[in-house]
């Protein structure tokens, strides 16, 4: 329904801001408030909560945490009040990376989350992470940054990353993009 509020941020509280759009004050809940400023302009992406007895935006400065939150709320027994403090706390390749390597006592670490949410959060989310588009898998990661730390740029290394057999060791991985960036 919304996709973002832009305004003049009107007030901060401990859980939520006040963006003031055209004269309408909009309450809305966010991971960490205080990294907005009073009287500044700024642009939120929101959801907008609908349940039998409530109504809420959740709010976020980039879209990357409006994807991973939508995701989280998805989880069975993880709704909005819970993931806000899972994206305040972590970020998105912490939260991806435990879920992928099923590293329970990290995911364990944020406020209420037990044993058995978190071991939902591994069985719904593990592989299916998505952001900007496209799939968190680490080992893709770690494949990408590798070729960044050897000097070659995101746009070379995004066409060659599909041909890569993603079945072998990392090791093996560097090799065979190494020899398709070579080799372009």
């Amino acid at each position: 329904m919304y996709n973002f509020i832009k305004g003049i941020v009107d007030e901060i509280t401990s859980t939520s801001v006040i963006i003031d759009c055209h004269g309408v004050g909009y309450e809305i809940f966010t991971p960490n408030p205080y990294s907005f400023n009073e009287g500044e302009e700024t642009k939120v992406y929101v959801y907008f909560h609908i349940r039998e007895d409530e109504q809420s935006l959740y709010g976020f400065k980039k879209k990357e945490e409006k994807e991973l939150f939508l995701q989280l709320i998805n989880v069975k027994g993880l709704g909005p009040k819970m993931a806000l403090p899972i994206i305040a706390m972590g970020s998105i390749n912490g939260i991806a990376d435990a879920i992928n390597r099923e590293n329970l006592l990290y995911l364990k670490k944020f406020p209420k989350i037990g044993d058995k949410l978190a071991r939902q959060m591994i069985l719904d989310l593990k592989g299916k992470l998505i952001v900007n588009g496209e799939i968190v898998d680490d080992e893709k990661d770690e494949l990408l940054e590798a070729l960044k730390g050897l000097g070659y740029k995101d746009k070379d290394i995004k066409a060659i990353l599909p041909r890569v057999n993603k079945e072998v060791k990392i090791e093996e991985q560097i090799k065979e993009a190494l020899r398709l960036l070579v080799g372009r």
